[in-house]
């Protein structure tokens, strides 16, 4: 780890967390930040990002600790990716996770997002562009600001559909796209030895193996890969799910027809908000919807645990429109070093401003 003196507080220091014995050491102090930030996710918390890095590790690792009067208060997980594309800052987690952050402690977010920032721009004779991606409406990475040597583009990235919950379970009924839930739903029925089960420490790595089985099923019969074709992807969910399981946040539902598992859903849920992550299912149970099926129970439960929201994440696909989602937009800030021609963009912008339209913006500001 390398120590920095932060320039903005006399109590505030950052440093660089490079090593896994770094981040396995800030595992208590990272989880309690984790905690405190409205806007984090499963995406951000160790169970999710450590075992991601074991699995893929694709650069130098560049996590940015900062701490005011030695306690966390700002965490910037990234790695420095030396690619085609050029010395790339990338966040942790990237490919595999929907909504990409950084954790910023809301009692002292304006120091702890500059402070990281100076650390990130400190050291730019590393890297040529700073990618901050899948960035939900309501991230904390909006409030990293720019520094006035970095030139900033925002582009819209992916469409996540969201649920909104009724506030009372019994409303959800109502929402159910019923025909084709109603006619799953009965061709289950009259299958006999039927259950739906839930990951316990007992049973989650049976599960997570039978979702890798059948979604490569599923995938194999299109002559795809699919999302879990690769050993290390596989790899990660499989130390991830426990993880998720030990810190209550994972929703991992298994429906079995006389004792094979037809479907598994994998899901999260977290602070009011449950996610629909991944699913898979037997091609030849597709008649009687055991996907369809899953998800009715994975909502249904969100709704009784008090979830107001259910993110279906990433895609566009028809089925999460047919519930009644609507689309919020992720989007992309990517920041370099300000070349000659970025300067007279700049000057020109400030010079005759227009109003912008629609997603994409280009962006140039500084911090005092």
């Amino acid at each position: 780890m390398a120590n920095v003196r932060a320039r903005l507080s006399p109590g505030l220091t950052t440093e660089t967390v490079d090593t896994v014995e770094g981040l396995t050491h800030l595992l208590p102090q990272w989880w309690a930040l984790w905690d405190r930030c409205p806007s984090a996710t499963p995406f951000q918390s160790p169970a999710w990002l450590l075992p991601w890095w074991r699995a893929f590790q694709p650069g130098e690792l560049l996590v940015v600790a900062v701490r005011q009067h030695g306690r966390l208060v700002g965490l910037g997980p990234f790695y420095i990716e030396n690619g085609l594309l050029g010395r790339r800052v990338l966040p942790l987690g990237l490919g595999v996770s929907d909504y990409l952050d950084v954790l910023i402690d809301p009692q002292a977010s304006d120091e702890a997002a500059a402070a990281l920032v100076d650390h990130i721009t400190a050291q730019a004779d590393r890297w040529d562009s700073w990618e901050l991606e899948e960035i939900a409406p309501h991230a904390a990475a909006w409030a990293l600001p720019c520094c006035t040597d970095l030139f900033e583009t925002v582009d819209p990235q992916s469409a996540c559909p969201v649920l909104a919950l009724p506030c009372a379970a019994e409303r959800l009924p109502a929402m159910i796209p019923k025909r084709s839930l109603r006619k799953a739903w009965n061709r289950v029925q009259r299958r006999a030895g039927i259950d739906v089960v839930e990951a316990t420490f007992a049973n989650v790595q049976d599960l997570i193996n039978a979702l890798i089985d059948l979604h490569r099923q599923r995938w194999t019969a299109r002559y795809e890969p699919g999302v879990l074709g690769t050993q290390e992807v596989q790899r990660f969910h499989v130390e991830a799910a426990p993880r998720l399981l030990a810190a209550e946040m994972l929703r991992l539902y298994g429906l079995r027809i006389q004792g094979r598992f037809v479907g598994v859903y994998y899901g999260f849920a977290h602070r009011g908000r449950a996610y629909g992550y991944l699913s898979g299912f037997d091609p030849g149970s597709a008649s009687e919807r055991p996907g369809t099926v899953l998800l009715a129970r994975a909502i249904h439960e969100a709704a009784l645990a008090g979830c107001r929201e259910f993110h279906f994440l990433r895609g566009q696909e028809p089925y999460k429109y047919a519930w009644g989602a609507t689309d919020r937009w992720n989007q992309r800030r990517s920041l370099r070093r300000a070349d000659r021609t970025d300067v007279a963009k700049l000057r020109s912008a400030r010079q005759a401003p227009t109003e912008l339209s629609g997603f994409s913006s280009t962006v140039g500001h500084g911090h005092g």
